[in-house]
């Protein structure tokens, strides 16, 4: 496997072989070489900060929901180092033309598309697409680079540099809807003039592993593990991820009206059941289950479609409900698949942006439940008005703008969609990870803990940020979990036998442990202290009515995190 590097500034390209990083893969490789390269106080637009796209130690295997990547940077909305996943097909197609890698450095003002195949890599002019939706930029590189193709790329957020900008790849049905959505990495390519990545792996064979027998083993283990547990054989690829919806109102976490409150009235219409049935009704282009990869069992995803069975969106997750929904007192899926819908045209993180339009209600610019004023707001962001401009700053800075307390952010990024009052432990994750406010970098919501109670909270995010991290290195989607149970040993003798590199279990949670101190390490030196690792004032002091909580767990107990991290 080999790392490419791409000087934008000069458009010139450089091929290294990975060796060094052979035991990495995924976010233990970006936050490596971003922790290593990048300086931490550079900004996080200009010249020093790097651009690094890396598949996942399973990249390309064949185990189901593995073809994950990751994409990190210094965060243009933290200030910190950031790390994005996602699904689809592209991480797949670059780990088919041995990349491991993907380097981008160097900044310029105008926009290129890099086609990269077995012959080398081209730079093309990428005017033809600036300013499209992204759906019409992603099909005119299908049609100009043919159907076989699988695309990165920003839309006119990322153009503008707007802290939400995300980067979109493909999903198998080649639609741009698999988003590296968090820290405003699209922001960072626009930076960069990277509109566009294209990926051409013509001619080349599938990825074999390096000992045959003991792949399939251990591949045959982790499937049936997958099959046999309800989480990933019945409740995923039914519900989705909104079969959360139940259980978060249930515990008072539902986010409503920006995080004032954690239940809302009409959930029954958001939740996953009503979404499956109404998708099942309307019939036509919709299905209620889903897969973004090839070979994935859980097939989590969904493809939303109007009253006549047109295509609107896909997927709609439990966030798009939750920040889109419930935090903008919307109780309609259909005017959430809209919003949604915008989101993937702008090329806009949903979680970030649902945020924004939640402090933006809060101050009456617009009214709570006006669907179609959020809807005209975010076409905004197309144009560049000073509308548009504010809301692709993020919630955070809305906040400073208006003067508003009441922002749910941590390190500058909008929370998702777990109010920390009713899920405690996600607080942790919220106030303690090196990501900021982020899910994925420590979810506790399926722990069995008394998540209203402080006890217990900080060791099981501890514990939650090191297997989250895990998954984020082999390139592995989280919700494998609940079938895996940290039964790490498989999971090594799977990555042993593909790469022909010698992982054990207690490896592969020592990389991901390490992994997190080299995050921490680089945000001190970027001037994060413990001072930064809380909520807002007002979780601390405002009580939620629905979960008749506050946050509660004690501050000494939050500094310990990221201080040592003993293995599972």
């Amino acid at each position: 496997m080999k790392i490419i590097r791409v000087y934008m500034n000069s458009l010139t390209v450089k091929e290294e072989q990975a060796k060094e990083y052979r035991r990495l893969g995924g976010r233990a490789l970006t936050s490596k070489i971003i922790h290593d390269e990048v300086p931490p106080t550079c900004h996080p637009l200009g010249s020093h900060n790097k651009l690094v796209f890396a598949t996942g130690l399973l990249t390309g295997s064949g185990a189901s929901s593995a073809d994950r990547y990751s994409v990190g940077a210094k965060s243009p909305l933290t200030g910190g180092i950031k790390e994005a996943n996602a699904g689809g097909i592209t991480g797949l197609t670059m780990g088919k033309l041995g990349i491991k890698s993907l380097i981008f450095e160097g900044i310029r003002n105008d926009f290129q598309i890099i086609h990269l195949s077995q012959n080398g890599v081209k730079f093309i002019d990428a005017t033809p697409i600036l300013g499209k939706d992204l759906s019409e930029a992603a099909n005119w590189l299908r049609d100009t680079f043919g159907k076989h193709v699988a695309v990165w790329l920003i839309g006119v957020a990322g153009e503008q540099k707007m802290n939400l900008a995300a980067i979109a790849g493909q999903d198998k049905d080649g639609d741009p809807t698999r988003y590296n959505g968090r820290g405003g990495l699209g922001a960072v390519a626009g930076s960069k003039g990277v509109k566009a990545i294209v990926l051409d792996a013509s001619g080349t064979e599938k990825n074999r592993p390096q000992n045959k027998e003991v792949f399939r083993y251990a591949l045959k283990q982790y499937h049936s593990w997958l099959m046999e547990t309800p989480g990933t054989a019945k409740v995923l690829p039914e519900l989705g991820t909104s079969s959360l919806v139940e259980t978060t109102n249930a515990l008072g976490a539902l986010p409503t009206r920006n995080f004032s409150v954690g239940s809302m009235e009409n959930y029954k219409n958001i939740t996953g059941e009503t979404l499956r049935q109404t998708i099942l009704e309307r019939g036509g282009e919709g299905t209620p289950t889903h897969a973004c990869m090839p070979g994935c069992i859980i097939r989590c995803s969904n493809v939303f479609v109007d009253k006549a069975g047109k295509k609107v969106t896909g997927p709609i997750e439990y966030e798009n409900i939750g920040l889109l929904g419930s935090n903008l007192d919307i109780s309609s899926l259909d005017d959430i698949a809209e919003l949604n819908r915008l989101c993937n045209e702008l090329g806009i993180d949903t979680i970030e942006t649902g945020g924004a339009l939640g402090v933006l209600m809060a101050q009456n610019v617009i009214a709570f439940g006006d669907a179609q004023g959020a809807m005209n707001a975010l076409k905004e962001i197309k144009t560049g008005s000073p509308l548009g401009r504010i809301i692709g700053s993020g919630a955070d800075i809305i906040g400073k703008i208006y003067g508003e307390p009441h922002v749910p952010t941590v390190k500058g990024q909008t929370m998702p969609a777990y109010d920390p009052r009713g899920v405690k432990g996600l607080g942790v994750t919220y106030a303690t990870s090196p990501m900021g406010a982020d899910h994925t970098a420590g979810q506790t919501v399926r722990v069995q803990i008394d998540h209203h109670s402080p006890e217990g909270q900080v060791e099981v995010s501890k514990k939650a940020q090191t297997v989250n991290t895990i998954w984020d290195h082999l390139g592995m989607c989280m919700f494998s979990s609940g079938a895996v149970q940290n039964r790490w040993d498989i999971l090594g003798d799977l990555v042993s036998s593909y790469i022909g590199e010698p992982i054990s279990g207690e490896d592969i949670v020592t990389i991901a442990n390490e992994t997190l101190k080299v995050e921490h390490a680089f945000n001190k030196k970027a001037g994060f202290t413990k001072a930064n690792d809380k909520l807002p004032d007002y979780f601390y002091e405002e009580e939620n009515a629905a979960s008749k909580t506050v946050f509660d767990v004690p501050h000494d107990e939050l500094e310990t995190i990221g201080v040592d991290r003993d293995d599972l």
